[in-house]
């Protein structure tokens, strides 16, 4: 990333109208790269300096409060864009992002809507999990928001 793109960051932190804006960057390297991206689910190793994981806290009450907070961080994360991962922007599956896309209600998620979030949390992992869970939970009882559906959901 470079230094102009860092500042820009400071910038929009200093600026904001917001009490508790935060980043945490995790540096990647070292052994993650000489793990797989296929031996586990997680497929983010070789070639990734560091994962950024940008949030914002608050205790006030009401959408207005809300509706900043929220509008804060997706200017934040639209900023980010040229700078971070692309085709597809990468995810990390425990900083869950639901702005991402999610599972229907009723549990009959499509593969393709499914692999809007999935290739970007697993990346080529997402057909094999798909495939698991095909296998292992056919009526997809175990889910969540942004689960990996079965083939015949």
């Amino acid at each position: 990333m470079p230094e102009t793109a860092l500042e820009g960051i400071w910038e929009r932190f200093l600026e904001a109208d917001i009490d508790t804006p935060q980043m945490v960057w995790a540096p990647y390297g070292g052994k993650m790269d000489e793990i797989s991206e296929t031996s586990i689910p997680f497929p983010h190793r070789s070639g990734n300096l560091y994962k950024i994981q940008h949030l914002v806290f608050w205790d006030e009450e009401g959408n207005e409060a809300s509706k900043r907070h929220i509008s804060w961080i997706r200017r934040l994360y639209d900023y980010l864009t040229p700078y971070v991962s692309k085709n597809p922007r990468a995810a990390y599956v425990n900083y869950r992002d639901l702005d991402i896309g999610i599972n229907n209600i009723q549990g009959n998620t499509s593969y393709r809507q499914a692999s809007i979030w999935g290739i970007k949390y697993f990346d080529n992992n997402f057909d094999r999990l798909v495939s698991v869970k095909t296998r292992v939970d056919p009526a997809n009882f175990f889910r969540n928001e942004q689960s990996i559906p079965p083939l015949s959901s």
